[in-house]
C-alpha cells in the first residue's frame, strides 16, 4: 500500500479506537519500510471533515463554558479540551501526509512521526480523563484547528506556516503556566502528561518551521516577510503574549522572529 492510501484510512476512521490503532499501525509500517511513496500523482480528495466520533458536539468557541481548575469537573473539562486538540492534531498530521504529495521523503517521516506522537498524547489524556470519571466526548468542543486546515488545504507553504507555526506553537506558550497551576493544585499526574506533550510538541513545531522554509526556498520567496503576510491574511489575532521564547527558539523561530514576538509582549 502507498503511504498516501494508508494516511487516507487514518483520516477516515470514525471511532477513537480505530483512529488511534490505525495511526500507530501506519507509523510502524512506514518506519519498517512497508509503505511506499507511490501514487504521488493520484487523485487527492478535496478536504472536508475527517472521520470523527459522534461526540463531542462541536460548537463556536464562545459557546464553551469557562470552568476553573479548582473543581474535579473543571479539571476534567480542561483535560478534555487538551485531548480534543491532540485528537485534531492526529488528523492534521495525516492530512499533511495525504494532501501534499511532492515533498522529500524526510517530510513524510516527520509528519508520520508526529501523527504517532499525537495519538500517544491523546491516549495519555484519555486515560487521565477516565480517572475523573469522564470519557472523550463528554464535553463540547470547537473546530478551530480543523477549520484552519481547510483554509490551508491548497498550499503546503501556507499549511506549514499557519498550523504548526501559529496554532500549534500557541501550545508552547500556554502549557508552562498550565503545568505550574496543576502542580499548585497537587495534580502532578496531569502536569507530568503535559510536560511530555510540551517537550514533544517542540519537535512538531520545528518540523513546521523546517518545511515552511523549504517551501519558501523552493519558490524563491523570503520566509520572514512571507510569514508576516500570511499572518495578516489568515491569522491577524492569533499572535499574542505571553510567548515561550525558549521553546519557540528550539522550534525553529529565528532571532528576528523572536525579537518581533518580544515587541508584542
Amino acid at each position: 500500500m502507498s503511504l498516501f492510501a494508508a494516511a487516507a484510512q487514518c483520516l477516515a476512521a470514525t471511532t477513537v479506537e480505530s483512529k488511534i490503532r490505525l495511526s500507530h499501525e501506519t507509523a510502524a509500517a512506514f518506519a519498517a519500510g512497508r509503505l511506499e511513496l507511490a501514487d504521488r500523482d493520484g487523485l487527492i480528495d478535496p478536504i472536508g471533515m475527517p472521520g470523527r466520533p459522534s461526540r463531542p458536539l462541536l460548537v463556536e468557541p464562545r459557546g464553551l463554558p469557562k470552568r476553573g481548575l479548582g473543581t474535579s469537573e473543571g479539571r476534567a473539562a480542561f483535560i478534555h479540551s487538551i485531548a480534543h486538540i491532540e485528537f485534531n492534531a492526529i488528523d492534521l498530521a495525516w492530512d499533511a501526509v495525504y494532501r501534499f504529495r511532492h515533498m522529500p521523503p524526510e517530510y513524510y517521516a516527520d509528519w508520520v512521526r508526529c501523527a504517532d506522537d499525537e495519538a500517544r498524547h491523546f491516549t495519555m489524556l484519555q486515560q487521565r480523563l477516565a480517572a475523573f470519571g469522564h470519557a472523550y466526548g463528554d464535553f463540547d468542543a470547537h473546530n478551530g484547528l480543523w477549520e484552519m486546515a481547510m483554509k490551508t488545504a491548497d498550499d503546503v507553504l501556507v499549511r506549514m506556516a499557519l498550523v504548526p507555526r501559529v496554532l500549534e506553537a500557541r501550545g508552547l506558550d500556554v502549557t508552562p503556566a498550565m503545568i505550574t497551576k496543576l502542580r499548585s493544585l497537587q495534580d502532578d499526574t496531569t502536569a507530568d502528561i503535559l510536560e511530555v506533550i510540551l517537550r514533544e510538541e517542540v519537535a512538531h513545531v520545528a518540523a513546521g518551521s523546517r518545511w515552511f522554509r523549504f517551501a519558501c526556498e523552493q519558490r524563491g520567496v523570503e520566509p520572514r516577510s512571507t510569514f508576516e503576510q500570511l499572518l495578516r491574511d489568515y491569522a491577524r489575532s492569533a499572535l499574542f503574549g505571553p510567548f515561550n521564547l525558549e521553546a519557540r527558539a528550539q522550534a525553529g523561530f529565528d532571532e528576528q522572529e523572536l525579537a518581533a514576538l518580544k515587541a508584542l509582549i
